[in-house]
């Protein structure tokens, strides 16, 4: 019976295959629809009327009336619709919100999820990665078989108990489609677990039992299951475990310096990578092929996408671009507009494109997360591609960092801090951190023009904590399980001094 379910779904996918092909060589006509839907559900909202959407003909319309909204700008009306007002936002019945934690303040982000939008883009995005993965493997059996979503929690609006809150992982899980759901382990009320350590050691017991074919996840996360997968069951790998798997669908953080470990646990070169950029906001970007290392933008997904330079942005511009408008090798901050409620929003990801036929990108970092402290202007996807090549050549696996400045007190010198939770430590650290400075340099013209003969920058400092050191940070700050993660680079020492609160480095050199 699963093996004609997984045959129907092959077939289904089969007659999908314009849609793919739209997505990849259409995406600028999809998008212009895409931004007329949106002009026309949202025009009779509050936000909506206050904005004369109805009024609205054009893209350049749509950018005069509308302003480029933080989350600050749309909260107020988010917190009115979470206490049951409708209508304000979105034409769509909103009770649903993805709690995103992509903040290091306490105070989390909601983002309204309507179940349309939900289906239509979250949803989709999962069918999206099918495809793709049928399209590559053709000896797929996702659906005989049984898949893997590390999913996060969801729970009732304290403020309003008809609201449900929860990370986007497990408002997901919460409404699999039926056909999906025979092949899902594992139970739904495991998967949704509250408490992590809990959840953990009896997810452990009952995937290593199934046949698990494929699996999605949060690298940090995923290492402690498979950790623990690895205890109850005292094999040396998963696929030990899981002899059927092919392929790890990953996102939330960038899987360079986890690569290496996750090789031990598939050491197999038939094993897939898939990488997914499934935000809270919304399923942005999705890896269709496996010999590229950047994903495709789904411009089909009901989202309306536009750019502005991340160079302009940083100075206070706010003037956008669409799609057929981008360039190359340009690091833009993205914005997006949805009938969920989101306007003209500032998701706080900038990304590089890396194709214009398709549009394919890779996330470049954050807006907020570089560190400009001596003119260096230090972004996170110069750390990470530093990092990921030092990393496989010296074949260190990195479990969690974080990066801020030092000032020297009374010189005019400063450097970077780098506080590093390793699984595998480097055999000489002096080396590693030698190779990591001078990689940084390499990729980064302003940091190379700082550390020359260290006239205003000195050579980074690594801090190498106990391991567990971050798992005590994520508890103490609510954030332990699912998406949560720790910013990569801070202009401040805030992080750093709650993470010394806790433990003190092993060794620094």
């Amino acid at each position: 019976m699963k093996s004609l379910v997984n045959t129907a779904v092959r077939q289904y996918l089969k007659f999908k295959k314009p849609r793919v092909r739209d997505l990849r060589y259409e995406a600028v006509k999809l998008q212009s629809v895409i931004l007329q839907q949106i002009i026309k559900q949202g025009s009779q909202t509050v936000y909506g009327k206050n904005h004369h959407l109805n009024k609205l003909r054009s893209q350049k319309d749509f950018q005069s009336a509308v302003p480029v909204n933080s989350y600050e700008d749309l909260e107020p009306l988010i917190k009115r619709t979470m206490m049951g007002e409708q209508n304000l936002i979105s034409s769509e019945k909103i009770n649903w919100f993805a709690k995103s934690s992509g903040t290091t303040n306490s105070k989390s982000k909601y983002i309204p999820v309507s179940k349309k939008y939900l289906f239509n883009n979250h949803i989709q995005g999962n069918w999206d990665a099918v495809s793709f993965i049928y399209e590559q493997i053709p000896g797929a059996e996702i659906f005989s078989r049984k898949n893997l979503l590390m999913g996060g929690t969801i729970e009732a609006y304290s403020h309003n108990p008809n609201v449900m809150v929860g990370d986007i992982t497990g408002i997901m899980i919460k409404h699999i489609p039926a056909i999906g759901r025979p092949f899902y382990t594992p139970d739904f009320d495991t998967a949704l677990m509250k408490n992590w350590d809990e959840k953990i050691e009896k997810m452990a017991k009952i995937v290593s039992a199934e046949d698990v074919h494929l699996v999605a996840g949060v690298p940090t996360w995923s290492i402690v299951l498979f950790n623990k997968i690895l205890e109850v069951t005292g094999k040396s790998n998963i696929l030990d475990v899981w002899p059927n798997a092919i392929a790890y669908v990953h996102g939330g953080v960038h899987f360079g310096p986890y690569k290496a470990q996750f090789k031990n646990y598939f050491p197999s070169e038939s094993f897939k990578y898939l990488e997914g950029y499934n935000a809270s906001e919304g399923y942005i970007a999705l890896q269709d092929d496996f010999n590229r290392d950047d994903m495709l933008l789904l411009c089909g997904n009901e989202n309306y996408f536009e750019f502005i330079e991340l160079e302009g942005y940083q100075k206070g511009k706010t003037n956008c671009i669409s799609l057929e408008d981008v360039e190359l090798g340009k690091v833009y901050v993205l914005i997006m507009s949805n009938a969920s409620g989101l306007w003209r929003y500032t998701i706080g990801d900038t990304v590089r494109f890396t194709s214009l036929s398709p549009y394919r990108i890779q996330v470049a970092g954050r807006t907020k997360q570089f560190i400009n402290a001596f003119g260096e202007e230090l972004m996170v996807h110069n750390v990470e591609s530093a990092l990921s090549k030092v990393c496989t050549k010296l074949d260190i696996v990195i479990n969690d960092y974080t990066i801020a400045p030092y000032y020297m007190d009374g010189l005019s010198k400063g450097r970077h801090d780098w506080f590093v939770e390793y699984i595998k430590p480097p055999n000489d650290p002096i080396v590693f951190s030698n190779l990591l400075d001078q990689e940084l340099q390499n990729v980064n013209s302003d940091y190379e023009a700082k550390r020359f003969k260290d006239l205003a920058l000195s050579k980074l400092c690594i801090h190498e904590l106990p391991q567990g050191t971050f798992e005590k940070w994520y508890r103490k700050k609510d954030k332990f399980g699912s998406q949560n993660k720790v910013p990569r680079l801070s202009n401040d020492r805030q992080i750093i001094e709650e993470l010394l609160e806790l433990e003190r480095p092993v060794r620094f050199y």
